[in-house]
């Protein structure tokens, strides 16, 4: 799980980029990158969260109406700033690309890229080998009509490159293009902006900031789908290779803000319909359950603790302070640190708590690092009993495609 923006616009879109992937910090801490185009690719990387990263000379530096930019959450790769995105390759015509997903074939494609290809991956991160496919076969179509070679190295880059991904790419004297896998695993949405000139565009991983940059949402990429934006705004799109339509669950139950619209589906709508099917269970299995406090394990679970707790005729109440200093600790590299960060992130309201009946209500329970450290929270405050409930369904097979739990 990444977060990506790419906006071509009539000016330089660097700080358009920035605040895009400041509403998007939520789907990666690891690191974050921005890359620009004018004439030249300008490019400006780092480890860490987005505001301590880029400072006023680096937007300064950033030039260019094209511009894409990632924030990262690494499944593949470690915490280096090598494996930070965005990429650029100088053949053809020069590309810059960045990506949000999972490639899990990507160590054999590694191996094919350098024997095969002549193409040497100078990092562990994946959207590298999506990179350098899509570079290699532009480079074979590229004395065709420039779409139709498009179509052709997106076509390919879905036959080789296995896994979930969404991407955006600004083509050297050429456009933007963006694309989904023919899944449609990893959301991408489409956002436009009319003006006097020529109108812009914007793709991104969720919806959170398009009313921020004053966009106006668009529409979703269908799984398969290729767009083509070049430099005088001229669009053009296909649907290159399409499959059944899988979105990815998490991304409704913990991945996504609860102000966006994915797959035309409102993350904030479907968590409170979660909360509603959850209370419907508990009547079903347990009608005689004393409950006297719903808490939600903040914050994403909040809005299904809410309506569950309607749904049931509890009280509902706030029995857990996040630190929002602290990140979100699912995302964070290693099981040791998130541990320890677990330690610092959540207080209980012991007044909340003392002598009475718990439900906790989470969204989910990945690793159950903070599922086990809430329960003792709440015997350490004085809880009689402590129930815990998950809006989404038991986690019992490996996923591939960016959950980061491959065993």
């Amino acid at each position: 799980m990444c977060g990506i923006v790419g906006i071509i616009g009539n000016k330089d879109v660097a700080v358009e980029v920035y605040d895009g992937l400041i509403c998007l910090q939520h789907r990666g801490q690891d690191s974050a990158g921005i890359a620009t185009y004018n004439q030249q690719f300008h490019l400006k990387k780092g480890m860490g969260l987005v505001r301590d990263i880029f400072h006023q000379e680096h937007m300064l530096q950033l030039k260019g109406n094209v511009g894409i930019g990632q924030v990262r959450y690494p499944t593949i790769g470690g915490g280096t700033i090598e494996d930070a995105q965005p990429f650029i390759v100088n053949s053809p015509y020069g590309i810059a690309m960045a990506h949000n997903g999972n490639v899990f074939n990507f160590s054999q494609l590694k191996e094919e890229l350098f024997k095969q290809n002549l193409r040497h991956l100078n990092s562990n991160c994946d959207v590298e080998a999506i990179l350098n496919v899509f570079a290699h076969e532009l480079s074979r179509f590229c004395r065709r009509d420039f779409f139709d070679s498009v179509c052709q190295a997106v076509k390919s880059v879905y036959q080789r490159v296995k896994g979930a991904y969404s991407v955006v790419a600004i083509i050297a004297d050429k456009g933007l293009v963006a694309f989904r896998d023919p899944f449609g695993i990893r959301p991408l949405a489409w956002g436009q902006r009319k003006t006097s000139f020529k109108t812009e565009h914007l793709f991104a991983s969720e919806t959170t900031m398009f009313r921020i940059l004053d966009f106006a949402f668009y529409r979703d990429l269908a799984p398969g789908e290729m767009v083509f934006i070049d430099l005088k705004g001229e669009c053009q799109s296909k649907i290159v290779q399409q499959k059944e339509f899988c979105p990815c669950i998490f991304e409704y139950v913990y991945f996504a803000r609860p102000d966006s619209t994915l797959n035309d589906v409102n993350v904030y709508r479907a968590r409170l319909r979660m909360g509603q099917n959850l209370a419907n269970k508990i009547k079903r299995l347990f009608p005689n359950l004393e409950v006297d406090s719903v808490i939600p394990a903040p914050e994403s679970s909040t809005p299904a603790a809410m309506s569950l707790a309607k749904e049931l005729g509890v009280r509902f109440t706030i029995g857990l302070i996040k630190n929002h200093f602290i990140g979100r600790t699912f995302i964070m590299p290693d099981q040791k640190i998130r541990k320890r960060a677990n330690q610092f992130k959540l207080s209980p309201l012991e007044l909340e708590i003392r002598d009475k009946n718990i439900l906790v209500v989470d969204d989910s329970i990945v690793r159950g690092n903070v599922s086990r450290h809430i329960v003792k929270l709440m015997r350490e405050s004085g809880a009689k009993k402590v129930y815990f409930a998950s809006t989404a369904p038991a986690l019992r097979w490996p996923c591939l495609y960016g959950l980061d739990s491959s065993s």
